[in-house]
């Protein structure tokens, strides 16, 4: 009798029932300059406990590190932050915050590997800190968003100001929200997926489908 033929069938139909109902993973970077957010984001929408990297800042960073406006920050990412959210059965992102200070950027070549798509966050008092993280994205034909950092609802530059401001393509998304709240978090994350989806970004995107459920 053909158990053995019987058997690897059954795992053969398992196997391909598994992957089927495997979702997809998809890494996304979250990117801006220093004291932006980006750790903080991660922690709001992460449905797992967060991993970070941060230090204290220390004297050696004295004219090294760009501390203008956020005088009051005592920590830095120095490598990554990590975080993952499920939008749904089909989708899982996997979120990498990158580290904001230049003197860590050259870690942002090995993070961007394998990565479908970025969020560049900003904070309008300072927005020139984000034009790094922008133009890497854009030399790599990454997809992004930009997420508007309004900090307790502040809001003192509008959307059109912005997108000029950052000499942004017309297509490119921005949102703006308070990104400490999980709601915003996960919204700005939504419009990056819906871009993926786009004829916009279909270049970039080839070989991935993402389904997008607006209950995640």
């Amino acid at each position: 009798m053909a158990y053995s033929d019987s058997d690897d069938r059954v795992r053969t139909d398992t196997t391909r029932s598994t992957a089927a109902q495997a979702p997809a993973a998809v890494k996304i970077l979250i990117a801006g300059g220093f004291g932006v957010g980006k750790t903080t984001m991660v922690g709001a929408v992460s449905e797992v406990v967060p991993l970070n990297t941060e230090e204290h800042l220390t004297a050696a960073g004295v004219g090294v590190d760009d501390i203008d406006g956020v005088d009051q920050k005592a920590t830095t990412t120095v490598a990554l932050d990590f975080g993952r959210i499920t939008v749904n059965s089909q989708l899982v992102l996997y979120l990498f915050g990158t580290p904001g200070q230049e003197r860590f950027w050259f870690m942002w070549n090995d993070l961007v590997h394998g990565a479908l798509g970025a969020v560049v966050l900003v904070d309008t008092r300072r927005l020139k800190s984000s034009f790094a993280s922008i133009d890497f994205f854009e030399s790599r034909g990454i997809p992004f968003v930009v997420g508007v950092n309004c900090f307790d609802g502040r809001r003192d530059r509008t959307e059109s100001e912005v997108r000029e401001a950052l000499d942004l393509d017309p297509h490119t998304p921005i949102v703006m929200g308070d990104l400490r709240q999980r709601r915003a978090s996960r919204d700005l994350l939504l419009t990056l997926i819906e871009l993926l989806m786009s004829g916009h970004a279909q270049g970039h995107a080839q070989g991935h489908d993402v389904a997008v459920d607006q209950r995640a």
